[in-house]
């Protein structure tokens, strides 16, 4: 699974995997791809220095990058956490407390703070972490919410970082490759996480065209190898894979009732829901997305107030392990995540069957008319 992006970033497969967890990122380069870890919990830029010198001891000289939250513009210059939090109305508090109320979420212990915040959505907390990160080898800059401001842009290619975003039109592309991006990854609505309304198939052949030169990533929907060379033969450059790893032994879930819902979802048990940040994201469908959607419900609010709002709930959620309401972002193809394994066992499978596709589309494309391979 090479490419002349694989081969620029001195990796043997062009597959590039997202996720929040160190130990499945470095794992994913020392099998050949390219790690890249989610800095979006890493509130604390010590916490953030801490993960990456252990990455640096476990990637083997290995390429891997940083994948960050950050608006190309500020929304509102110079508010605080404590101001945002301010403009929640009390009405949404309230239901909150109600919906939790009606499934007997405990409290958090006394002195325990939310464990999940969405601070990591903030622009400045966002420049704290790469003040950190460029202090490290990292090879790509990756920005979830499009292109990230001109300055940051420009000092990681002073640092020599290549600079990946996120796409979910053809129209996104094209201002990414506006703003001086490297790479676009077309993410299908199928992804996990925050996706747009476009399907993969459809998406990636629109980016490739949209942005040429510029190197395409396809994202959403793939786990699987055959899929990947579906991406190449689309015009991609390499596959962006990040619900696949949810499953993987080196992932640290913390909740091994959350991995069980994980392994028994099938590829019709998600929805794009509003629920967890106020903009539409792809996640498992709970009884906690199902009351942000209904209609007789307040409704979620926009990032980043929605966030602030069910950071709590979140955490006690998850803490007590409430599975009616237990859920976590992933994509469609969770249906095909029904069994733990570990992250070279993926990297087995994806080569695999990317070497079966190539195989099969090498016959067909090899067959003549009125040849013996044709008959029979």
């Amino acid at each position: 699974m090479e490419t002349e992006l694989s081969r620029k970033l001195g990796i043997e497969h062009a597959i590039f995997g997202f996720t929040p967890f160190p130990a499945v990122a470095a794992a994913i380069t020392r099998a050949g791809g390219f790690g890249v870890l989610g800095a979006v919990r890493y509130t604390d830029p010590d916490d953030l220095k801490r993960d990456l010198d252990w990455m640096q001891e476990h990637t083997d000289g290995k390429p891997y990058g940083l994948d960050v939250v950050m608006p190309a513009k500020k929304a509102v210059d110079g508010i605080s956490e404590a101001d945002i939090e301010a403009m929640i109305p009390a009405a949404h508090r309230e239901y909150v407390r109600d919906t939790l109320a009606k499934h007997h979420v405990p409290e958090l212990p006394e002195g325990e703070a939310s464990g999940w915040r969405i601070t990591g959505w903030m622009e400045q907390v966002a420049r704290n972490q790469l003040d950190v990160a460029f202090d490290y080898p990292i090879k790509l800059l990756a920005n979830a919410l499009g292109s990230p401001p001109a300055d940051v842009i420009a000092r990681a290619h002073e640092h020599g970082v290549l600079v990946a975003a996120l796409a979910g039109s053809a129209k996104h592309a094209r201002r990414h490759a506006e703003a001086g991006i490297d790479i676009v990854v077309a993410q299908g609505y199928e992804a996990g996480g925050h996706t747009g309304d476009i399907a993969t198939m459809v998406l990636v052949p629109e980016v490739v065209e949209a942005v040429a030169p510029l190197p395409v990533l396809a994202a959403g929907g793939i786990g699987g190898g055959e899929q990947i060379a579906a991406g190449l033969a689309l015009g991609a450059q390499g596959a962006w894979l990040g619900s696949l790893w949810l499953t993987t032994t080196e992932a640290d879930m913390h909740s091994r009732a959350l991995t069980e819902k994980l392994l028994a979802a099938g590829s019709g048990d998600t929805v794009r829901s509003r629920a967890l940040t106020g903009k539409p994201a792809r996640q498992l469908r709970t009884e906690w997305t199902d009351a942000w959607d209904d209609p007789e419900g307040p409704g979620a609010l926009p990032m980043p107030l929605q966030g602030l709002l069910v950071a709590e709930a979140v955490s006690r959620i998850q803490k007590y392990e409430i599975q009616p309401l237990l859920g976590s972002p992933v994509g469609q193809i969770v249906g095909r995540m029904n069994s733990e394994r570990s992250v070279q066992a993926v990297f087995d499978d994806l080569t695999s069957g990317f070497e079966r596709a190539i195989d099969r589309i090498t016959r067909i494309a090899g067959r003549v008319p009125g040849s013996e391979e044709c008959t029979g």
